[in-house]
C-alpha cells in the first residue's frame, strides 16, 4: 500500500524546479511590494494590472511573479495531460514549495515515471481525486442534515484528505456527521475555524448591474449575454445597466445564474480592472490548487492570492453551496459576482466568504466552467478560447510520423504526426497516450 503524502523535499523537486527556487531564493531579501509595473513588464498575455497586483498580493518581486506565473502554466498543462490519462489513479494536481514546483498524487507506484516525464513532482497518495470527490459529494447529499456547527467541507489535494470546518466545539459532531455519510474515517480530517461565511450580495464585480434595488456584478460574458451568482437574481428577474432577463439561476445547492441581455448590449471578452482599463479573457482552463488567482471587484479593486481547495461546501444562512473553490484573495461585501481569473484564463464569479481586505479572510468562488455547462453556455473571448483535453489514443503512429514515445521534447520543438505539424508547448518526455492531437495541454498544431 502507498504511504500517505508526505511534504515534498526540495531535494526531490525537477531540474526547473530546482531553477525557480534558485531564482526565488535569490530574491528573498529584496523589497516585496513594487512601486509600480511598467506597461508590458508582466509575460506576454498577463495583464500588466494583473501582474502588479500578483506583487502586491502575494509580495513578489516581478523576477518572482513571473517565475510563479510560468509554474502555475505548468501546473494546468499537467492536471490537463494526468487528470485524463492517469485514471482512478490521479490524486491531483497542486502547486508546492512555495509556488516553486508542480506536484501530483500519486496511488500507484508505475505512475510515477509518467508525472516526472512532464516535470513534475510525483507524491504518493492513499486516494485518488475521484475518491476524494466522491466523499465531497456523500456530504453533499447529506447537507440538509449537517450539524449548525459544521461550516463546509472541501477535498484537500495535498492532505489527501476531505477537510470538515467546525466552530464551537463541533469538532466531535462533525466526525459524526461524516461517518453517517459513509465516509471512511481514515480519509476525514476536522478543523477548527471561526469563518461565518455569508454571499456578498449588494455588489458590482467587473460592471455593475441591478436587479431591483440590488446591485450585483458581471462576472463573464458569454455568447448573448453574462454568467454572474446565483444569489443576486432569481430566474425571470429584469435587470438594468445592462437590460437583460435572469434565464437560469440556482441558489442555494450552487450558486451560478447567467443573464440573457437585450438589444443593443454587446458582451465582451474582458474584465474591469478599475484602474482605467480592461483585462482581456482568454479562455478558461481550470487552474490547479495551489495557482495564483486574482479577483476584480468594486469595492476593494484587484485581489490576488492562491487558490486553496476546489470541489469545497459552504453553509451560508440561506443553505449550502457546493462545488465552490477556496481562496485567500480577500473579498468585501460590495464583490460578490465579480471575475476570478488566473493569467488569462478565467476561473469563476465570487460567491461569498468570510472576513476582509483589512484582516484577511476564506473566499469562494463559483468556477466559470460549470456554470458554462449547466446553462450550455459559451464564453467570450479576447484571444480564443484556451484548450479542452480530448481522449487519448494509443494505437501505433500513423505514416507521415516522427514524434515517438520515450522522445524527450523541449517546448518551441515541431514534430509531425500523421502528415500534421505541431509545435511543444511544455517540455516532456512523450508517454504512450501523449499522441499531439490527443494533448492539447503539450502541443499546439501549427
Amino acid at each position: 500500500m502507498l504511504r500517505r503524502p508526505a511534504t515534498v523535499a526540495a531535494t526531490t523537486l525537477s531540474a526547473a524546479a530546482l531553477v525557480l527556487t534558485m531564482a526565488l531564493a535569490t530574491q528573498a531579501g529584496a523589497d516585496t511590494t513594487p512601486t509600480s509595473a511598467a506597461p508590458g513588464a508582466g509575460p506576454e498575455g498577463v495583464a500588466p494590472e494583473m501582474f502588479a497586483a500578483l506583487q502586491r498580493d502575494l509580495r513578489l518581486t516581478p523576477a518572482q511573479a513571473h517565475a510563479r506565473l510560468e509554474v502555475d502554466e505548468h501546473a494546468s498543462r499537467v492536471q490537463q495531460v494526468l487528470a485524463a490519462t492517469l485514471g482512478e489513479g490521479y490524486g491531483g494536481t497542486w502547486v508546492a514549495d512555495g509556488g516553486a514546483a508542480v506536484a501530483v498524487g500519486v496511488t500507484r507506484a508505475d505512475d510515477a515515471a509518467r508525472v516526472r516525464a512532464l516535470g513534475a513532482v510525483p507524491v504518493p497518495v492513499t486516494y485518488g481525486e475521484d475518491a476524494l470527490d466522491g466523499a465531497v459529494d456523500r456530504l453533499n447529499r447529506r447537507a440538509a442534515a449537517a450539524p449548525p456547527t459544521v461550516v463546509g467541507w472541501y477535498a484537500d489535494l495535498p492532505g489527501n484528505s476531505v477537510v470538515l470546518l467546525a466552530r464551537d466545539g463541533g469538532i466531535p459532531a462533525a466526525r459524526a456527521f461524516a461517518a453517517a455519510a459513509g465516509v471512511p474515517a481514515g480519509a476525514v480530517r476536522v478543523q477548527a475555524s471561526t469563518e461565518k461565511p455569508r454571499p456578498y450580495a449588494d455588489v458590482i464585480g467587473g460592471n455593475a448591474y441591478y436587479t431591483g434595488s440590488s446591485r450585483c456584478s458581471v462576472g463573464f460574458s458569454v455568447d448573448g449575454g453574462f454568467v454572474t451568482a446565483g444569489h443576486c437574481g432569481r430566474t425571470g428577474a429584469r435587470t438594468s445597466q445592462p437590460g437583460g432577463t435572469v434565464r437560469g439561476s440556482t441558489f442555494p445547492g450552487r450558486d451560478y445564474a447567467w443573464v440573457q441581455v437585450d438589444a443593443g448590449n454587446t458582451p465582451r471578452g474582458l474584465v474591469n480592472d478599475y484602474r482605467g482599463g480592461t483585462v482581456p479573457v482568454a479562455g478558461s482552463v481550470e487552474a490547479a490548487v495551489g495557482a495564483a488567482v486574482c479577483r476584480s471587484g468594486s469595492t476593494t479593486g484587484w485581489r490576488c492570492g492562491t487558490i486553496q481547495q476546489k470541489n469545497a461546501s459552504v453553509t451560508y444562512p440561506e443553505g449550502t453551496v457546493t462545488g465552490l473553490t477556496r481562496s485567500n484573495a480577500c473579498a468585501e461585501p460590495g464583490d460578490s459576482g465579480g471575475s476570478w481569473i488566473s493569467g488569462n484564463q478565467a476561473q469563476g464569479v465570487t460567491s461569498g466568504g468570510s472576513g476582509n481586505c483589512t484582516s484577511g479572510g476564506t473566499m469562494y468562488f463559483q468556477p466559470v466552467n460549470a456554470i458554462l455547462a449547466a446553462y450550455g453556455l459559451t464564453l467570450v473571448t479576447a484571444g480564443g478560447p484556451g484548450p479542452t483535453p480530448t481522449p487519448t489514443s494509443t494505437g501505433n503512429p500513423p505514416g507521415g510520423t516522427t514524434w515517438q514515445v520515450g522522445t524527450g521534447y523541449a517546448a518551441g520543438a515541431t514534430v509531425t504526426y500523421a502528415g500534421v505539424s505541431y509545435r511543444c508547448l511544455q517540455g516532456h518526455t512523450a508517454q504512450p497516450g501523449w499522441e499531439p492531437p490527443n494533448v492539447p495541454a503539450l502541443w499546439q498544431r501549427v
